[in-house]
């Protein structure tokens, strides 16, 4: 079945305006998607944040925001197989394309290939967003480019422009998926596949993430309950006791979320959290401590976890604009149980040896949130993962130096990739001997299928969450060393 059916968006039909309202834009849709595509390029600008500022600053809505949203993560998700297309439907390289042109291509390819537009208006609509933001001489190249791109489906290009798959299994996926070729291997071997083999879970991992991710909301303990959630239109979650989705609409239209009672956050990022609480340890349980607690969103559940049991959190963030997230996330929490503090975890100002539970969410390459943030799939390259390693093994070795005897750490990536999970949590290990690997999926009763041995990953094809990992380690007690 071709991908014109995967689609429903078709050009918005515009009343006329009011009158004395002020002009309606020309095809604002199309513009902001442009935008934003130009500046994920130049300003590695996030279109999760920049996308919906702009809906709210153009007054954009409705069907032309629907639009503006499928033609921005569309292109964004299916850049690399556009790439492979465009570059067969150049005559040059298209990286000799200038790159005000490039987003316009992918616009216009992601509107012929994959969605009902019908393939004239697809073109005529791109070329005059072209003859205004790029000329009409660059706008005649991208109406001759496009006119190439619509005498195929995606299904004849891509059987044109990728390696066969028996020739090239890793090649082919990177192509008709969307994927650099690195992190296909990557992602195969995270999942125990060989490069070289069928790599069919690999192959849904793929699809999984260029799938439209559903909106997950948390209920923060002991401000909201789940049951609101749902009176407001969310539905059950199917894991974590304290999540709801969100078929539709725009989660800051519900009033829990509106005052910060709830908020949106994956499902698999309450679980590695709650697992953490779980964890039984003998004696005081009135210290915790997030040490990488940017946004805020485990903050704000561990928040309420230690209010409701009498402890204290405090949550330790390196940069002041994201400590102020951290802030909003936990306002009012149960009790005022949690602090938040500008600090850099690997040099921290607490003591060593006092914090009862202690979670470290460290910076990763996010491969683990490919469906929520596609560009990060191009921004990222095979030597990220290795550049990342020495602060991920400080941060986790600074955890366990600020566990007590008999305490526990939970180390935290939404990343699979092996070099930032097992591979950081192992090599730490062997530098220590006061610290023990617990089995993470005895705390997760819920989905006990993320067992990775003793280690817990949940995936997007098989949980419909994003790929956390967690490993749950307890600090050795004295005499027990």
């Amino acid at each position: 079945m071709s991908d014109r059916s995967r689609s429903p968006y078709r050009p918005a039909r515009r009343g006329p305006r009011p009158a004395g309202g002020p002009p309606t834009p020309k095809d604002p849709a199309r513009r902001i998607a442009y935008d934003v595509l130009r500046a994920v390029d130049t300003r590695d600008a996030y279109a999760n944040l920049l996308l919906p500022s702009l809906l709210r600053e153009r007054g954009v809505s409705g069907r032309d925001a629907a639009l503006a949203t499928e033609l921005t993560y569309g292109a964004l998700r299916r850049q690399g197989t556009y790439d492979a297309i465009l570059d067969a439907c150049v005559d040059r390289s298209l990286r000799s394309v200038d790159a005000e042109v490039l987003p316009l291509l992918r616009l216009g390819a992601h509107q012929l290939l994959a969605t009902k537009i019908p393939p004239h208006a697809a073109v005529s609509a791109t070329v005059d967003v072209a003859r205004r933001v790029v000329g009409h001489h660059r706008a005649r190249f991208t109406n001759a480019v496009l006119r190439r791109v619509s005498a195929r489906t995606l299904e004849e290009w891509t059987a044109i422009v990728a390696p066969e798959r028996a020739v090239d299994p890793v090649g082919h996926l990177a192509v008709v998926h969307s994927h650099p070729r690195w992190m296909v291997e990557a992602l195969a071997a995270a999942l125990g596949e060989d490069p070289g083999g069928d790599l069919a879970d690999t192959e849904r991992l793929l699809v999984a993430h260029n799938e439209r991710p559903r909106v997950t909301l948390v209920a923060k303990p002991g401000r909201a309950a789940v049951a609101e959630l749902i009176e407001e239109g969310a539905q059950e979650a199917r894991y974590s006791p304290f999540a709801a989705y969100l078929p539709e609409g725009d989660p800051a239209a519900l009033r829990s979320v509106r005052q910060r009672r709830a908020a949106v956050q994956d499902e698999a990022s309450q679980l590695v959290a709650l697992a953490l609480t779980r964890v039984p340890v003998e004696g005081a349980d009135t210290r915790w401590l997030d040490m990488c607690a940017g946004p805020g969103g485990k903050a704000g559940l561990l928040g309420g976890l230690a209010g409701q049991r009498e402890a204290r959190l405090l949550a330790a963030e390196v940069q002041p604009a994201r400590a102020r997230l951290v802030a909003g996330a936990v306002e009012r929490s149960v009790r005022d149980a949690a602090r938040v503090v500008v600090a850099d975890s690997t040099r921290p100002a607490w003591r060593d040896g006092v914090f009862d539970r202690v979670l470290v969410d460290v910076p990763c390459t996010g491969l683990g949130a490919l469906r929520r943030r596609p560009e990060s799939r191009w921004r990222r390259s095979e030597a990220s993962a290795a550049e990342l390693e020495p602060i991920q093994r400080a941060l986790l070795d600074r955890a366990l130096d600020a566990t007590r005897p008999g305490g526990v750490v939970g180390y935290v990536t939404c990343s699979p990739h092996l070099g930032e999970t097992e591979g950081v949590v192992r090599a730490v290990l062997a530098g220590r001997s006061d610290a023990v690997l617990l089995r993470a999926a005895d705390h997760l009763a819920e989905v006990p299928e993320v067992a990775a041995g003793d280690f817990a990953q949940f995936w997007p094809h098989r949980h419909g969450t994003d790929a956390m990992f967690l490993a749950l380690l307890r600090k050795a007690p004295a005499d027990a060393r």
